[in-house]
């Protein structure tokens, strides 16, 4: 992560800690300490109550009835798939089709865009710190089509090894490139826009995995020219169970369902059925529509807040937990790259990160410990997992020295 951008937007952190309920909740005691954001993020009071107000007032199914309550449910669905391009910058809502998350809509392309046009021989072009999200679609598809799937390498500080991936993409049998916009295990910032560029100069298709970026980060789709950008809402302070994949509309129009059933079709006989319009040919069945809507209350919340204000905040945490964490001698950061997310990602050879995750569990803190769907990242490093700490816009400083007091513990017991 850059610098903190200066901004006229007010920060009160403790204010925004205020919205949301669980914040005030004890663990073992102790307040509170979330610093596993970058897992799922913890909601605000307009999130919950966007989708209690569905279920109390106008719950009814979408796109389906003429009567008052579909009528207005449908509305308020799409509203949010309004605000969500709006979000991202799509040039068309019609390009944000709703899925029940990053790793759905990332199975979705493989299994309609990839079916569609790789052949045995092809390359789909990954990354050494992908997600297993990002890694294991693209192996089924290749296992299937016969094409190779191959990982671009990182550097010792966690960042991509682009003259690698310049001399892979030179071997002209590239079809895909997947690659996470922000590593969720060591936090590392991709550089997309340049990624998407030479991809398309080595005629392929993009994708990138923003769940990481999204809460964080302006995300303008058009002038990455991602082909395809995937997120989920529970990641941006929204519900589970829901999220979006950005395609463009070109490839979207020329890529066949996949999964049929209502909704989806325009005309079903025995004989013949007919797609319905984009975004809907990809929408079969009943979707998540307490979560579609709640998905904009998040968005609204996220924008109220500002991004250059969000990103000055997490950039301070970022600054401030590196250089704390930096100084316990029994402390190893994994992924120091110049750009980075708001995590801090870290070992102790003195114990496993299971014991250091248990042990400050004890204290009140939340942290993730293991491989965090990423085993190639920890292969790479010669470790079984890491502990993680990472920041949202509702983390303060306090909370990260109680991460160090709780290091601290560590240390006394282990040592």
């Amino acid at each position: 992560m850059t610098a903190p951008v200066a901004t006229l937007i007010p920060f009160d952190v403790e204010a925004i800690r205020a919205e949301f309920p669980i914040l005030g909740e004890t663990v073992h005691g102790k307040p509170l300490a979330f610093l596993d954001t970058a897992a799922s993020a913890q909601k605000p009071r307009t999130v919950i109550e966007a989708e209690k107000d569905l279920y109390e007032h106008y719950y009814a199914n979408i796109h389906r009835g003429v009567y008052k309550f579909s009528q207005d449910a449908t509305e308020a669905y799409e509203n949010s798939r309004v605000a969500i391009a709006r979000f991202i910058n799509a040039a068309k809502p019609l390009e944000c089709l709703f899925v029940r998350g990053a790793t759905e809509g990332i199975n979705l392309v493989a299994q309609t865009w990839g079916r569609a046009n790789i052949k045995a021989g092809d390359e789909i072009l990954l990354t050494e710190m992908e997600h297993h999200s990002n890694i294991v679609p693209w192996q089924i598809l290749a296992e299937e089509k016969g094409a190779v799937v191959k990982a671009v390498p990182i550097n010792d500080d966690g960042s991509l090894d682009m003259d690698a991936y310049r001399a892979m993409l030179g071997s002209g049998r590239v079809k895909l490139v997947g690659a996470a916009h922000i590593s969720n295990s060591i936090g590392t910032q991709n550089p997309v826009k340049e990624m998407i560029r030479l991809a398309h100069d080595a005629g392929a298709v993009a994708l990138i995995d923003g769940c990481q970026a999204a809460p964080h980060l302006k995300i303008d789709v058009q002038d990455l020219d991602a082909d395809f950008y995937a997120f989920s809402a529970h990641k941006m302070y929204g519900p589970t169970g829901t999220g979006v994949i950005y395609g463009k509309e070109r490839l979207l129009d020329a890529m066949p369902p996949w999964q049929g059933g209502g909704d989806m079709i325009k005309t079903v006989t025995f004989a013949k059925t007919t797609w319905n319009d984009l975004p809907y040919k990809f929408e079969a069945g009943t979707p998540n529509i307490a979560g579609g809507i709640a998905f904009k209350a998040a968005v609204d919340f996220i924008e109220r807040i500002g991004h250059d204000a969000i990103h000055a905040h997490e950039a301070d945490l970022l600054e401030y937990a590196t250089r704390q964490l930096g100084s316990l001698n029994s402390v190893r950061l994994i992924g120091t790259a110049p750009e980075k997310g708001a995590l801090v990602s870290f070992v102790m050879d003195m114990a496993h990160p299971h014991d250091i995750g248990t042990i400050l569990d004890r204290q009140g803190i939340a942290v993730r410990a293991g491989h965090h769907c990423a085993q190639p990242v920890m292969d790479r490093f010669g470790i079984p997992g890491t502990v993680r700490a990472s920041f949202g816009i509702y983390t303060t400083r306090d909370e990260i020295d109680r991460l160090v007091a709780g290091l601290n513990k560590v240390m006394d017991i282990f040592g």
